[in-house]
């Protein structure tokens, strides 16, 4: 009987959200700072707001945001969309030493305004998934008639998600990260450099150093925010710092880089590179998950010395600030809580990070035979639609202006 159960069980867990729902089970609990949220820089009418989502583990293809999209655009108010949007396919510039000219996956843009068009949003899209297709071909096979007609339909169904998802996780880890990375840069690189009516409808994006000069004058007029999802929190995260490394290395280098014919001044990217103040919405975050594989960074545990204006490394930070706001639901097996601890230890002080915790059941809880279960792949994809966590992003916590959802729904401890 106990074994009959537990198959009913599984099975209305794969399958189903639930054989039987508690009601509004979800629960919300946040710690850690206050946060703006989006809708204050959008409001901004004297700046440009940039945001970039950054995928994770899976396959994906262009306009899989598309709804996390519409839905945080509804909750601060834009309802006019570019007729029409803007791809960019990225390339390393030709004289990258890694490689050279190689094709780094597609950046997509819209732009998205209220009805005056005083509230902007530029919104990019990266897709960097098809860099690990050719490796990911290795197990095709295995999904093929040959192998899988003799698998239980639920097994089949798993081992259909597992083929997808834990290949990722393994390559970022080995070889991949290199290519995943460039592909990151590139992007970062394109939505800085880049006015919104600059860019064409379509093209290719090979930025180098010399590109870092026009972005000067740009990002001193705009905002920037991250929104990324499980293996993607770790790609912007290892992104940003791979950036101000190479700024830091062109500083020790008489203060210019190699742009192939010349050597590129790029202090003045590195200066306002510095004064920035970014958010990061990670959504099934998995930084913890992704430290296990690597060592300690250079500089860990001295917040203080590099982001106090009174600090005795203020003047060598990477940036202004940078608020962590992590996302994870406590039933996804995939997904991890940040502690100060954690922060303390392995993350770079010179990001000069706030961070703000989110536990929230994005998948109902449900029950069977006194079992409670959650279905994990719900828990782990089930951001994009909840709106408590688009409420969130969009208003930020602790404020006038957090939604009334996150009032009623949540309980908040926020430290000082």
């Amino acid at each position: 009987m106990n074994l009959i159960r537990l198959f009913v069980l599984v099975f209305c867990l794969i399958l189903v959200s639930g054989c039987a729902s508690f009601g509004d089970s979800r629960r919300c609990g946040i710690t850690g700072k206050s946060f703006e949220g989006l809708s204050p820089l959008v409001k901004d009418s004297a700046n440009t707001t940039k945001v970039m989502m950054v995928h994770g583990v899976g396959k994906h293809e262009p306009g899989y945001s598309t709804q996390l999209l519409k839905g945080l655009a509804e909750e601060m108010g834009l309802n006019h969309i570019s007729e029409n949007e803007k791809n960019i396919s990225l390339k390393s510039w030709k004289n990258n030493s890694i490689a050279p000219g190689k094709e780094f996956g597609n950046l997509r843009v819209r732009q998205l305004t209220n009805e005056d068009k005083s509230h902007k949003l530029v919104f990019y899209e990266l897709t960097w998934s098809s860099l690990n297709d050719e490796q990911k071909a290795i197990l095709d096979y295995d999904m093929s008639g040959d192998y899988s007609f003799d698998r239980a339909f639920v097994n089949e169904k798993i081992k259909r998600v597992t083929n997808d998802f834990i290949p990722d996780q393994m390559l970022y880890v080995g070889g991949a990260r290199k290519d995943i990375l460039i592909s990151f840069k590139q992007a970062f690189c394109a939505m800085v450099s880049k006015k919104w009516d600059d860019l064409p409808i379509t093209s290719t994006q090979a930025c180098s150093p010399s590109d870092l000069l026009d972005a000067v004058d740009v990002m001193q007029n705009e905002h920037y925010a991250f929104i990324s999802h499980s293996l993607g929190s770790r790609i912007v995260i290892d992104g940003l710092q791979s950036i101000a490394k190479g700024m830091e290395e062109s500083r020790k280098n008489e203060a210019k880089i190699s742009d192939g014919e010349e050597k590129v001044d790029i202090q003045g990217f590195r200066r306002t590179f510095r004064q920035l103040r970014i958010s990061i919405f990670m959504l099934a975050n998995q930084l913890p998950l992704f430290q296990v594989t690597r060592g300690i960074p250079e500089i860990t545990g001295q917040r203080k010395a590099y982001c106090r204006v009174d600090g005795e490394h203020y003047n060598l930070r990477t940036l202004s600030e940078t608020d962590i706001i992590a996302f994870s639901d406590p039933n996804d097996i995939l997904s991890y809580t940040i502690t100060n601890d954690f922060m303390r230890r392995y993350i770079d002080s010179r990001i000069c990070y706030q961070t703000t915790n989110i536990n929230i059941n994005v998948a109902e809880i449900g029950g069977i035979f006194g079992i409670t279960y959650a279905n994990p792949l719900a828990a782990h994809s089930g951001y994009h639609t909840d709106k408590r966590v688009l409420a969130l992003i969009a208003n930020g916590v602790g404020n006038e202006n957090t939604s009334p959802i996150v009032d009623e729904s949540c309980k908040i401890m926020l430290t000082n």
